[in-house]
């Protein structure tokens, strides 16, 4: 496989709802739907769309929600063998509430994503040394995350994290990054709050020793920090829907077109724009455009 997306799956519960509620609020909605979702399989998805080459590492549990999954990933040209199975565990879900201004607030339960281990991983070591890219997120247990990053170091692998939800990372995990891509939020958080501006956020990132920090900017696009500079990548303005997944589709498609010999530059115009395509249109995965899509526009 030339790209492995290691992550978590999520059978997403989604409320559209007249605005994001405060605490204590009630609000009556008006649709529901179920959808297919997590990070992780939001950016394989993404990456398949695109056309890359992809193995997708995720553990479903033991319900209806994992067999409805593990149908729709073979379904999209997943390889079977690395759709792994809980047991004893239920499938990770998530509620997600989306305001008619096309903002979202998302609350996760993991379930089997908690139990994605380097032990489950081990059967697939050989394969993930000889990746081209390897991309991952941080709603699977970071001891899993550190593992992989350690086993790939001296591999030909390169390693992209998207650290999402945030949490703390080690200098010695950051230095053995190709590249990490958060945004503004995380990026802060990264850095412990030491820095406002985000060009000096990238910075910071930076310096502790990873080769590409890519800070994603909303409708804003997002800033590239390396060894060649800085540089901004624009979005193209489109009228928003929903939000919900438009750093995984970036993300996913990045890799993808990485992994398929594209520069990082068209990489990133590319990913930029199927993002702004996916807010346009409601869900996580029934937003991810073919890449076909994008050029037909």
């Amino acid at each position: 496989m030339k790209l492995f997306v290691i992550g978590s799956s999520n059978m997403d519960l989604v409320i559209k709802l007249p605005k994001i509620p405060s605490p204590g609020e009630t609000l009556l909605g008006s649709d529901s739907a179920m959808n297919f979702g997590g990070k992780g399989a939001n950016q394989a998805v993404a990456a398949k769309r695109a056309g890359g080459q992809i193995g997708f590492i995720t553990k479903l549990g033991n319900d209806i929600y994992g067999d409805r999954m593990r149908n729709h990933f073979i379904k999209e040209g997943f390889p079977e063998e690395y759709l792994l199975k809980d047991e004893s565990r239920p499938s990770g879900t998530a509620q997600i509430w989306v305001s008619e201004a096309g903002e979202n607030a998302i609350a996760v339960s993991p379930g089997a994503n908690a139990a994605l281990s380097p032990e489950d991983l081990m059967p697939f070591a050989e394969q993930l040394k000889t990746a081209d890219f390897i991309l991952m997120q941080l709603e699977i247990p970071l001891k899993t995350v550190e593992f992989v990053i350690e086993l790939t170091k001296d591999s030909s692998a390169k390693v992209i994290l998207n650290p999402a939800p945030a949490q703390r990372l080690s200098d010695d995990l950051l230095r053995k990054l190709w590249m990490i891509t958060p945004n503004e939020h995380e990026a802060a958080y990264l850095t412990k709050g030491k820095v406002e501006n985000i060009e000096d956020m990238a910075d910071a990132l930076f310096q502790k020793g990873v080769g590409n920090v890519l800070m994603t900017l909303g409708e804003r696009g997002s800033l590239l920090c390396n060894k060649k500079g800085k540089t901004y990548f624009k979005a193209p303005k489109v009228k928003p829907r929903d939000s919900t997944a438009a750093g995984d589709v970036f993300n996913g498609y990045r890799a993808a077109l990485l992994s398929k010999g594209s520069s990082l530059k068209e990489a990133i115009e590319i990913a930029t724009k199927a993002a702004a395509h996916s807010v346009t249109i409601e869900g996580a995965q029934p937003s991810i455009p073919y890449l076909r899509d994008l050029e037909n526009n």
